[in-house]
């Protein structure tokens, strides 16, 4: 059931990245407001509820710039992966864990950490580029952000992975799939907005 779940996440993502290139083109250049923007923006992911709810508080600071929509994106999906990997770790000393579980756990610990390091990548590597600009070195750049990110979201599905089977069913398995989930949402949005700014240039 993890299994095929993550599968479709990732299908979704793919599909939901196409879309949101050719809807971003149709987004219009002026907004009433930051907020606005956000929301736009937003509803060009896979998830535009939870894009909103996580990036509306920052409008602000955004200023309906499409590169900083999207390094804010990143940086929440970041936060939320490293809350995510300490609460995953913590569940090795899960009362009654079994050795399988115990197993998965671990595994996923393992995935959670790659995910912080290539958001960590993305993030930095996207802090280079600049709104408007373009050139070979730009679309290198932005290339190893979308590679990165789309890794990360390929780790935290893996780690969902894990945990297939009704053996692995249970109280431990509902509680890390939560989380991994949210940081898999918050990635997949992410992923959209850096494709936004992208169709920009």
């Amino acid at each position: 059931m993890a299994k095929s779940l993550a599968l479709s996440l990732i299908l979704f993502v793919m599909y939901a990245s196409t879309a949101a290139i050719a809807m971003a083109r149709n987004l219009g250049e002026e907004y009433s407001d930051d907020t606005e923007f956000v929301k736009a923006s937003c509803e060009t992911t896979t998830y535009p509820e939870l894009c909103f709810q996580s990036l509306s508080s920052y409008a602000s600071e955004i200023k309906k710039r499409p590169r900083q929509l999207a390094e804010t994106a990143l940086a929440v999906s970041l936060a939320r992966a490293k809350s995510a990997k300490t609460y995953v770790s913590d569940m090795t000393d899960y009362k009654g864990i079994t050795e399988r579980q115990h197993e998965a756990v671990s595994d996923c610990i393992e995935e959670m950490g790659d995910t912080v390091d290539r958001l960590r990548s993305s993030l930095k590597e996207l802090k280079h580029l600049e709104e408007g600009e373009s050139g070979e070195d730009f679309w290198l750049c932005l290339g190893n952000v979308r590679t990165w990110t789309s890794a990360a979201l390929t780790d935290e599905t893996t780690c969902l992975d894990g945990f297939g089977g009704k053996a692995m069913d249970g109280e431990l398995k509902s509680l890390i799939r939560e989380h991994i989930l949210r940081v898999a949402q918050d990635t997949s949005n992410a992923l959209a907005l850096i494709n936004v700014f992208a169709s920009k240039h």
